[in-house]
């Protein structure tokens, strides 16, 4: 019997390894992107979540290309079913995207061209990398538009962005985006313009094509919710860098980041005595054009030391988890509770 092939030699359908982006500017260089690396498995979902301005578009913009000019400076490596892609011409990206990767914006109206309909814009996308008529291509787009659980598919197809629902309209981008069965998807905050029930129903719909499909997805959020819901492994990111990464399951039972315990906290819980207001993060976000000397996220930070200030942590690796912080492993857990402690306050009786 031939031996077993582990399943560590098969390669990763996406490697991005130490990643930079950054911009020149008036003011200096800024550095949007700074030394990111992760992989995606074929049909894994990889959450990526952030405050504003934590890097994560512009980390999904590098991966698709998207992002060039000469007052732009990309190093590193993505590696798409491994090929690289970082300094590939825009000839070739042109056909990689929508056909191996597809993007799905965060908002559909700005992303879809308003002159064409639905159906001619789906049309195209197909067109461009399959040898299919335009009655055959016509044809798939109607299918696709009822699969992503549009009424009418058909009627919907000749129908203009602006005389579609926002939830319609973005389950159109995702029809548009599954045209030609990428292997990968990037869904750039996919639900935040939508209503809650909406966003159910477009979570459910990416897990449920996801397994159709058989697409991988990265999904960028600032939602905790959204996270819980649909992915598998998890990366947060501030100021341009990964401050922790992990499973699903490892990230929300033991967070190891003080940034994660506070994204966390501001969840509101479902059961326990009312609180008076949820924890927040104190502070804001720094400016990529001055950071801190140390740790980013140190100005903000209960349990920053004098070394945080100084010196700036590395992404260490912990079985599958891996965290950017000085705080003893051994002392997350009792400072986790302890900073939670002090942050909940309960609410006062109402008076009648």
């Amino acid at each position: 019997m031939p031996p077993d092939v582990s399943m560590a030699t098969v390669p990763p359908l996406l490697e991005v390894t130490d990643l930079r982006v950054a911009f020149h500017t008036e003011r200096g260089i800024l550095q949007a992107v700074d030394g990111v690396s992760f992989r995606v498995e074929a049909e894994e979902i990889v959450g990526v979540v952030g405050e504003s301005g934590s890097g994560k578009s512009v980390c999904l913009m590098a991966v698709l290309g998207l992002i060039s000019g000469p007052y732009t400076h990309i190093e590193g490596s993505v590696r798409l079913m491994g090929r690289e892609l970082v300094g590939l011409p825009n000839r070739e990206l042109r056909k990689i995207r929508g056909r191996d990767m597809a993007v799905i914006f965060q908002d559909p109206m700005t992303a879809m061209t308003p002159v064409y309909t639905v159906g001619q814009q789906i049309v195209e996308q197909i067109r461009v990398h399959q040898p299919l008529s335009r009655k055959a291509a016509k044809a798939r787009a109607i299918d696709l538009l009822d699969a992503v659980g549009i009424g009418a598919p058909a009627k919907a197809a000749d129908r203009y962005p602006h005389e579609l629902s926002g939830g319609m309209r973005q389950r159109a981008m995702i029809a548009m985006a599954l045209s030609c069965n990428p292997r990968l998807l990037l869904a750039d905050e996919p639900t935040t313009a939508l209503d809650v029930t909406v966003q159910a129903q477009i979570l459910d719909l990416i897990l449920r094509l996801r397994s159709e499909f058989k697409s991988a997805v990265i999904l960028i959020t600032h939602d905790m919710g959204v996270i819980a819901e649909a992915a598998d492994q998890v990366m947060v990111m501030y100021a341009g860098r990964v401050v922790e990464r992990g499973s699903k399951n490892q990230l929300f039972a033991n967070p190891l980041h003080p940034y994660t315990w506070g994204l966390l906290a501001s969840i509101p819980p479902l059961d326990g005595e009312r609180v008076h207001r949820l924890p927040s993060i104190g502070g804001l976000p720094p400016s990529l054009l001055d950071l801190p000397a140390g740790c980013a996220f140190s100005p903000r930070c209960r349990d920053v030391s004098a070394r945080c200030q100084g010196e700036r942590p590395v992404l260490d690796r912990h079985g599958d988890h891996a965290r950017a912080c000085f705080l003893p492993l051994e002392s997350v857990a009792a400072q986790r509770r302890a900073g939670l402690a002090a942050s909940l306050q309960p609410a006062e009786a109402f008076s009648e």
